[in-house]
């Protein structure tokens, strides 16, 4: 028993640690001051995969993501940390793209990759908070979804149980497959990269990348087909220019405010006890906490 597996990754700011750089005079984020990571809960997805993977031998995990040409990082991340495939979605034509528009650009990849059973995701991008993405592929799949998973608890064929974790609690329900599953950061954190696997696929490019780079190694893309990282544009995917990128996008962003926390004012306490009791009471009384 084996399963086909989608993880979709995003590469974003690293928005965890802003500095004084981090944000242009119009309000905007300044990309080029932060470093590009492989989103945060998008790893916790990945995991997720991996343990499938290490439960049901055979089992085939493919990175997929969207963005400019350097996001093909993030599938050497997933190769790394024992990823079988990846799949980059690059297009200029993609560029602007809200959440509306990155999901039916994912989901048009998703149906030209069409052998799968699980599609996994992290619930949320750091670079926008807005745990859209998933959902919307599912609906333009016309899948069943389960959201908040901190744990994929078994796997059958045609069936999945997935632990969720909600704010008052934990639920564990039940779908049938192929589904969508979008990851909490409160699931296992993925694991680092394997030592061979780095060494297997340090080479990995794509084609632009290996044009771009004047890459020479004809023989060994050619002996080792597991380096060529696959590259779709929109005709690719054949998807409907005018539902990608800004065209594709109705959200509009109306204003931007940068907000700068200030204290009024501040209490040090000693560490007694009875400061710290006060404390409690006062926050209590306040709403602050209870």
């Amino acid at each position: 028993m084996s399963f086909n597996i989608i993880v979709l990754a995003k590469q974003v700011p690293d928005t965890r640690n802003v500095g004084k750089d981090a944000m242009k005079a119009d309000g905007t984020v300044n990309r080029a001051a932060l470093p590009a990571i492989f989103n945060p809960e998008d790893l916790n997805a990945l995991e997720q995969a991996l343990l499938i993977k290490d439960r049901y031998p055979g089992s085939k995990i493919t990175v997929l993501t969207m963005g400019p040409g350097r996001a093909a990082e993030i599938l050497r991340e997933g190769l790394f940390r024992g990823a079988d495939d990846g799949v980059l979605l690059t297009d200029r034509a993609f560029a602007g793209a809200d959440t509306l528009a990155t999901s039916y650009a994912l989901s048009m990849a998703v149906r030209k990759i069409a052998n799968y059973d699980i599609i996994i995701s992290g619930r949320q991008a750091i670079d926008g908070d807005t745990a859209q993405v998933g959902p919307q592929i599912a609906e333009k799949l016309g899948i069943p979804q389960i959201t908040y998973a901190e744990a994929i608890e078994e796997v059958t064929p045609g069936h999945i149980r997935v632990k969720r974790r909600l704010e008052h609690g934990v639920e564990v329900v039940e779908c049938t497959l192929p589904a969508v599953i979008t990851v909490n950061s409160s699931a296992a954190t993925c694991r680092p990269r394997n030592a061979k696997l780095l060494q297997q696929y340090k080479h990995a490019k794509t084609i632009t990348e290996r044009q771009v780079e004047h890459i020479d190694y004809i023989d060994i893309y050619s002996s080792r087909p597991y380096l060529n990282l696959t590259e779709w544009s929109v005709a690719d995917v054949d998807a409907d220019p005018q539902q990608c990128g800004l065209s594709g996008s109705p959200t509009k962003v109306k204003k931007i405010e940068n907000v700068v926390f200030q204290a009024k004012e501040s209490k040090q306490l000693s560490g007694s006890d009875a400061e710290i009791d006060e404390l409690m009471r006062e926050l209590i009384a306040n709403h602050t906490i209870g």
